[in-house]
């Protein structure tokens, strides 16, 4: 053979050197692909979620379920900053108009929990005659088994256009949440997606 068959021949057998790209580097690339796809599905399914938009299995509360609620005055009719108002002048609240609660974590409770202050509103409601209002929050998640919400005891805030009720919620994971405001005979229940 001449020399210039011996080098096409030497350069072929290189091509083909598993440690230079020959069919192992095409095995490594085949098991990184697999496991690129199925990682985000694996992570979902582990129950920790940062997705930001709604699973179609969370029925979130939206403002065209029902028709829009307008509190009484001193009230603004529109809640504003991309949120509604939900209830009846007996209960309501405000909810994000997109269903998803961003929340901030908190790393200071003995167990890290995500959290939220929650105002609800009632027509007659003074706080300064209730400082401690009648309000009871209960909340559980919608789409899988975990500890149940944690409440702070409920408080009054003294805002521009009236009194508010106010607790604090920690959320023990994210997910799909129903809250349920009571006070008295009144109660109003929602649903929201809380995320990271």
């Amino acid at each position: 053979m001449n020399n210039a068959g011996n080098a096409r021949e030497r350069l072929g057998r290189r091509t083909m050197n598993p440690a230079t790209g020959g069919p192992m580097s095409l095995r490594l690339l085949s098991l990184l692909c697999v496991f690129f796809i199925t990682h985000p599905i694996f992570a979902q399914q582990s129950g920790t979620t940062k997705l930001d938009s709604v699973p179609e299995t969370c029925p979130v509360t939206k403002p065209y379920q029902s028709s829009l609620f307008v509190p009484p005055p001193p009230y603004p009719p529109k809640a504003g900053n991309g949120r509604f108002w939900f209830g009846t002048d007996r209960l309501w609240t405000s909810l994000p108009v997109n269903g998803i609660w961003k929340l901030l974590q908190d790393t200071n409770s003995a167990h890290p929990t995500f959290v939220e202050k929650v105002f609800w509103w009632r027509q007659g409601y003074d706080g300064r005659a209730e400082p401690r209002p009648k309000l009871i929050v209960t909340g559980k998640r919608v789409d899988s088994v975990t500890p149940p919400l944690e409440v702070s005891r409920p408080t009054t805030a003294i805002m521009e256009h009236g009194s508010a009720m106010l607790v604090g919620v920690g959320f023990p994971t994210d997910g799909c949440w129903q809250i349920t405001g009571r006070y008295g005979d009144d109660e109003l229940t929602y649903v929201a997606w809380v995320a990271r």
